[in-house]
């Protein structure tokens, strides 16, 4: 396959996010209720404190932000404790209703809870989910990550989900095939073929950052290639000259975590002028 044919539906997709190259904010939510390291009683302030994150993004340029949980510890399965997609579910639309329309948000269940992603992101009207995996397999903290795209692809579809954006980790901190016998573009032909709409890569060396954006290039030219972190306003310019958009977070906060409008101002700025 040469390239790849957009299906109505993931034209639909493609339509609910910002176009052109884009910056997304990524919410880093506090352990979810079902979880070990959960806080009792945290989650309303845990809420509050997401929302003020996100309008900070919007008020700074942002075209949109991810919601991803941050457990500490996740089973490998593509499955979620039902106390955490009821929160993430109350996260999502409390930030929805906050930041309005023209702000689209993504859901991102950790660590491979693509299908409960796809449900809240419908639920909710949320624009995206991100995947860590969606082909192959990796080796991560947690354990071995196996996903299977017959079973995502047709909750997808059951859910009639293909107007939410499904994007997917091909080598990142998050996804690396297992083996190593495939390489970036490959794992990105592969990831699209079964239904991804566009692919996530990241490495903290700049060049070799740069490296799996043009393998993907090379192997999938109409690919849509977000950056999935390492992005700062140093190296922003050059790291997005080839791609599409990036998720973004370290760099947009302040020492104790809170996003800062500024400093996503001074970076949206930066994506503002490589659209020209």
């Amino acid at each position: 396959m040469s390239r790849r044919t957009p299906s109505p539906e993931s034209a639909t997709a493609a339509d609910g996010i910002a176009a052109g190259r884009t910056l997304y904010g990524v919410l880093h939510l506090p352990p979810m209720p079902g979880t070990p390291f959960h806080v009792p009683g945290s989650l309303s302030a845990a809420i509050d404190d997401a929302v003020r994150d996100a309008e900070a993004l919007r008020d700074g340029g942002a075209d949109g932000a991810l919601l991803q949980t941050v457990d500490r510890v996740y089973s490998t399965e593509d499955e979620a404790d039902p106390a955490r997609v009821a929160a993430m579910t109350r996260y999502v639309t409390r930030v929805a209703d906050a930041v309005g329309d023209g702000f689209p948000l993504g859901v991102q269940i950790m660590r491979h809870a693509v299908s409960a992603s796809l449900a809240v992101a419908k639920v909710t009207g949320a624009a995206f989910v991100r995947a860590d995996a969606i082909v192959g397999a990796t080796l991560s903290t947690h354990g071995r990550v196996a996903p299977d795209p017959l079973r995502i692809m047709g909750y997808r579809r059951a859910l009639d989900a293909f107007d939410v954006q499904l994007i997917a980790d091909v080598d990142s901190m998050h996804f690396s095939w297992e083996g190593g016998t495939e390489t970036t573009g490959g794992v990105a032909r592969r990831a699209l073929f079964v239904g991804a709409d566009a692919v996530c890569v990241a490495h903290p060396d700049e060049a070799t950052a740069l490296a799996r954006i043009a393998d993907v290039r090379d192997r999938v030219p109409e690919a849509r290639i977000m950056l999935g972190g390492f992005l700062t306003h140093e190296n922003a310019a050059r790291l997005l000259a080839d791609a599409d958009g990036a998720f973004v977070s370290g760099c947009l906060t302040a020492p104790d975590g809170r996003v800062v409008t500024d400093r996503v101002r001074r970076l949206a700025d930066t994506v503002r002028e490589g659209r020209r």
